[in-house]
C-alpha cells in the first residue's frame, strides 16, 4: 500500500495553472473517505436517531448502511473507469450531456459546500462544555454573534490548511482519521463493558414510533448524513497515484469501516443509557450534559476521563471532516469548470497546484450557510437530501454506460450491476422522500438558484462561442425535470411532512414505481456511445494535459 509520504514525484509541473498533482496513494484516498464518514455524525447521530425511532434506530442504521453500500458499489465501478477530479459531478455529464451534467454537478457542489459548516456547528455545540465557549450558542442552539465569528474563523482555518497542498492535506487528514477511528472504538468498548443494559431495547417498546419512525430516522436524524463521505476518494481521483486500482478499494473499504463503527455505536449508546433518562419515553430523552450526547452520557455514568477524551474528539472529528469537504468543494467546482458550467477561473491553481478560487468560494458559501441554517439539525436534513440527490445520478449514468459502452475497460466490474443500479436509484429516491416536504421545498429553491447561476454562465459561454461551452443535450435529459418535479409533488401529498393525501406505504410504493420508470427512461434516451466517448475524451484531454 502506498503511503502519502512515500509517493513518486508529481508528474505535473509546479504552478502549471490548470493541473492537479497525482500524489495520493490508497491509504490517503481511503482515509479521505473514512475521515469524512466519521465526523460529527458519530457525536450526535446515535442520540438523535433514538429520539426519532427508539431502540429500533438499530434497524434504521442497518437500512441506511445497506443503501449506502449499494450506492458505493455503483460508484466503485465508475470511479475506477473515470479517475478525474470531482468525479460525482461528471458521470451524468458523460452519459446524458450538458443539462444533466450541470444539474448533478450543482447537487454535488451544494452538498460538499454545506458539510463544512455542519461540522463547525458540531464543534461549537460540543465546545459549550467549556466556560470560554458558553456564549457561542443561544438557548435554541442557534449561533450568537460571537459564535458566528468563531464559526467564520474555523472555516478560514479549513481553507488555510488546504492552501498548503494535497500532500500536507493528506498527512493532516490521515493523522486525524486514525484518532477518529480510535476514539469511537474506545467509547464503544469502555461504555459497553461497564454500563450495558439489554432491557433498554424493550423498555417502552422496541419500535415505539413504528415503521414511520424507523424510516424517518434514516434521513432526518443524521444516519445517512453520518454515512456520507465515501465519495471523497472519487473527488480526489485526479490526484490519485494509481486511481484505477485504488479508487474502488478506497470507496468500498471506507463504507465497510464506517458502517461497522456506527452500528456498534448505536447499540452501545442505547444499552448504556440509564433508565431515568427515558422514563418519559424515547421522544423525551434527557439527561444532564445533553450539549454533548456521548460526553454527557460518559459523565452521567461516572466515566469522567472518557468524557474529557470525547470533548477533545468533538474538535478533532468534525474538524477533520470539515477539512476534507473543503477540499472536495474546490475539486467539484474545478470539475464544473472543466465541463463548461463555471468560469475558467475555478480551474486556476496556485504554485502548490491547489484550485485557489474554488477554495475561496467554499469559504464564502460556508459562512453564508450559517445564516439561513444556523443549527446542526436543520443543516443535516437539508444536506442529506442534497447529497442523496447527487448520488442518484451515478446509478443512472451506470445504466447508460453499461448499455452504450459495454466493452469499455472496467478495473472493477460490479456483479449483478444491472439489478443493483436500479435498486440503488429507488433507494436514493426513497431517502430523499423521507427527508420530508419541509426540507425538500428548500432544496427545490436551492436547485433553482443553481440553475440560475450555472445555466446563466452556460448560456453566456455558448453565446460567446467559448471553447469550453457545454453541449446541453436536452433530449438525453428529458427525464430530469419530470423526476425532480415528481419527487416534489409526491412529497407534498405524502405523509412525511406533506398533507397526507397519499397513505403510508402507498407513498413509498409510488416512489419506487416512479423511480424505476425514470431509471429505464433515462437509460433509453441516454447519449449514443460515440457521443459519450466524445464527452469523456473532451474531459480527459484537459485533465491529463501536463501530467
Amino acid at each position: 500500500m502506498a503511503r502519502v509520504d512515500q509517493l513518486a514525484p508529481p508528474t505535473s509541473s509546479t504552478g502549471s495553472g490548470r493541473s492537479l498533482r497525482r500524489e495520493v496513494g490508497l491509504i490517503g484516498l481511503m482515509w479521505a473517505s473514512v475521515g469524512s464518514i466519521i465526523g460529527s455524525g458519530w457525536l450526535y447521530g446515535a442520540q438523535k436517531a433514538v429520539v426519532v425511532a427508539g431502540p429500533a434506530a438499530v434497524i434504521s442504521w442497518i437500512i441506511g448502511a445497506f443503501a449506502i453500500v449499494l450506492l458505493a458499489l455503483v460508484h466503485a465501478e465508475l470511479g475506477g473507469m473515470f479517475p478525474v477530479a470531482g468525479g460525482t459531478a461528471r458521470y451524468p455529464h458523460y452519459a446524458f450531456g450538458g443539462l444533466a451534467g450541470m444539474s448533478f454537478g450543482w447537487f454535488s457542489w451544494l452538498q460538499a459546500a454545506t458539510v463544512a459548516p455542519i461540522e463547525v456547528e458540531a464543534m461549537i455545540g460540543y465546545a459549550g462544555h467549556w466556560s470560554w465557549a458558553d456564549g457561542f450558542l443561544n438557548a435554541d442552539q442557534t449561533l450568537t454573534t460571537s459564535g458566528f465569528i468563531v464559526a467564520t474563523i474555523l472555516m478560514a482555518v479549513f481553507v488555510a490548511v488546504n492552501f498548503l497542498g494535497v500532500r500536507i492535506l493528506a498527512h493532516t487528514n490521515s493523522a486525524a482519521t486514525w484518532w477518529k477511528i480510535f476514539v469511537p472504538l474506545v467509547a464503544i468498548f469502555v461504555i459497553s463493558a461497564t454500563h450495558f443494559h439489554s432491557s433498554n431495547f424493550t423498555s417502552h417498546g422496541f419500535a415505539p414510533f413504528g415503521s414511520k419512525g424507523v424510516l424517518a430516522a434514516i434521513s432526518t436524524s443524521g444516519i445517512i448524513f453520518a454515512l456520507l463521505g465515501f465519495e471523497q476518494a472519487i473527488q480526489l481521483a485526479g490526484e490519485s497515484r494509481n486511481p484505477k486500482r485504488d479508487i474502488p478499494r478506497a470507496v468500498l473499504g471506507s463504507v465497510a469501516i464506517g458502517a461497522a463503527i456506527y452500528l456498534m455505536l448505536q447499540i452501545s449508546y442505547i444499552g448504556a443509557l440509564p433508565g431515568s433518562s427515558f422514563v418519559h419515553g424515547w421522544a423525551h430523552l434527557a439527561y444532564k450534559g445533553i450539549e454533548g450526547p456521548w460526553a454527557g452520557l460518559a459523565n452521567l455514568v461516572g466515566l469522567g476521563f472518557l468524557a474529557k477524551v470525547l470533548f477533545l474528539d468533538a474538535i478533532i472529528s468534525p474538524g477533520g471532516t470539515g477539512l476534507i469537504y473543503t477540499t472536495s468543494t474546490s475539486r467539484i467546482s474545478y470539475g464544473l469548470s472543466r465541463n463548461g458550467y463555471a468560469p475558467r477561473l475555478f480551474e486556476s491553481t496556485d504554485r502548490n497546484d491547489v484550485p485557489w478560487f474554488g477554495l475561496l468560494m467554499s469559504f464564502v458559501v460556508g459562512v453564508i450557510c450559517f445564516l439561513p441554517f444556523p443549527s446542526w439539525q436543520q443543516l443535516v436534513s437539508f444536506i442529506t437530501s442534497a447529497s442523496v440527490l447527487m448520488y442518484a445520478g451515478a446509478p443512472l449514468a451506470y445504466g447508460a454506460l453499461r448499455k452504450q459502452l459495454p466493452h469499455r475497460e472496467r478495473p472493477y466490474r460490479l456483479p449483478f450491476g444491472q439489478v443493483i443500479a436500479p435498486v440503488s436509484f429507488v433507494i436514493a429516491s426513497l431517502i430523499i422522500y423521507w427527508s420530508g416536504w419541509d426540507t425538500l421545498w428548500r432544496l427545490g429553491v436551492a436547485i433553482v438558484i443553481g440553475y440560475a447561476f450555472l445555466g446563466g454562465y452556460a448560456a453566456y459561454a455558448i453565446a460567446k462561442g467559448k471553447p469550453n461551452a457545454p453541449r446541453m443535450d436536452w433530449k438525453a435529459a428529458q427525464w430530469l425535470p419530470v423526476y425532480l418535479v415528481g419527487l416534489g409533488v409526491i412529497s407534498y401529498l405524502g405523509g412525511f411532512g406533506g398533507d397526507g393525501t397519499i397513505p403510508l406505504w402507498w407513498d413509498m410504493g409510488l416512489i419506487a414505481v416512479f423511480s424505476l420508470v425514470v431509471y429505464y427512461w433515462a437509460v433509453a434516451v441516454s447519449l449514443r456511445g460515440a457521443d459519450i466517448e466524445r464527452n469523456i475524451e473532451d474531459v480527459e484531454v484537459v485533465d491529463e494535459g501536463g501530467h
